[in-house]
């Protein structure tokens, strides 16, 4: 699929995502309903027919349908539709979405693909209501259109649902990466994801190294705290360690994304010293140099997790001197 050029913008709080819809079976001979759901496009490798798909003998959930080959690589279809408990009605205009993040590449298959849309994530609300009430861990965001509803879908979450193997694991990768006991002390870290479970497991997991967490849901929500901190500090003649120390931030957030977050950072005066780690699924090859040019201190991709605590450790300690 061709990369579009929002894949070249920084800062902007922009994100493009792709519009898919799955016509679900109401009841024989009924029309179908038609459920529109999106996806960020740097999620998507390509978008395909239907493919020719070979069963497995055991799988782990009913949805995971069959393997197909793609360019000599073997790829896992999953069956958006019973994942989600609505069956599809299915036809000669079935698609598949191929998709990578992670470092893996999975294929979904959904009843078919309208357009692009770009979008400012403060068009992105978070699930709220009756649609939190079913979403789970399926969406992350809400898109209201004049005549319809589009759903962020957490394709990441599905992964690890599916297969926990590629889940986050809050060991270190090593002995080597474990922070001494006397170098331990609280770093005081603001915390920002939109997924309460990735955030609660970055905390958990940095505070067993001795940081000290504040977290948040959003980059909005974090922007605003972190200019509370620093008038506080001003007022206070304190310097802005008192406050925070480091900001871990995801990249895909409503409201504002985690790169808006990090340049909003490295634009103010008094808060450019601040050390940024972008923690996302979406940092690869051909999206590093965003966060690169926002400013960012570092960049980890979600498998690599068990590196966090000792790269922010270094990095506040850089700035300490």
């Amino acid at each position: 699929m061709a990369q579009t050029n929002i894949l070249l913008e920084t800062g902007t709080n922009e994100l493009e995502i792709i519009e898919f819809y799955i016509d679900e079976e109401v009841e024989p001979g009924a029309k179908p309903y038609r459920a529109h759901y999106g996806v960020n496009v740097a999620k998507v490798l390509e978008i395909i027919r239907l493919p020719k798909v070979t069963g497995m003998p055991q799988t782990p959930h009913p949805c995971v349908i069959g393997t197909f080959n793609l360019r000599s690589r073997v790829i896992p279809l999953i069956d958006l539709s019973l994942w989600l408990g609505k069956p599809m009605a299915r036809d000669e205009t079935t698609k598949v979405i191929v998709s990578e993040f992670n470092k893996v590449i999975n294929a979904f298959m959904v009843s078919g693909v309208t357009r692009i849309h770009r979008l400012s994530w403060s068009e992105v609300e978070p699930p709220s209501g009756y649609v939190a009430s079913f979403a789970a861990n399926n969406f992350t965001g809400v898109v209201k259109f004049p005549d319809r509803i589009v759903l962020l879908l957490d394709m990441e979450q599905i992964i690890w649902d599916l297969n926990p193997a590629l889940a986050m694991k809050t060991e270190r990768e090593s002995a080597a990466t474990a922070i001494p006991e006397p170098e331990r002390s609280a770093y005081k870290t603001l915390v920002v994801d939109d997924s309460n479970s990735i955030r609660r497991l970055i905390a958990t997991y940095l505070e067993k190294d001795g940081f000290e967490i504040v977290q948040d849901v959003n980059g909005q929500n974090a922007w605003q705290r972190l200019l509370e901190w620093k008038e506080a500090a001003v007022k206070d003649n304190q310097p802005l360690s008192s406050n925070v120390n480091l900001v871990v931030t995801d990249i895909e957030m409503p409201s504002m994304d985690g790169h808006t977050l990090c340049k909003n950072i490295k634009d103010d005066p008094v808060l450019k010293e601040l050390p940024v780690i972008l923690f996302s699924s979406l940092i690869n090859d051909q999206l590093y140099h965003k966060g690169l040019s926002v400013g960012a201190d570092d960049q980890v991709t979600k498998p690599e997790v068990g590196t966090l605590a000792e790269r922010a450790r270094r990095l506040i300690e850089e700035r300490r001197g």
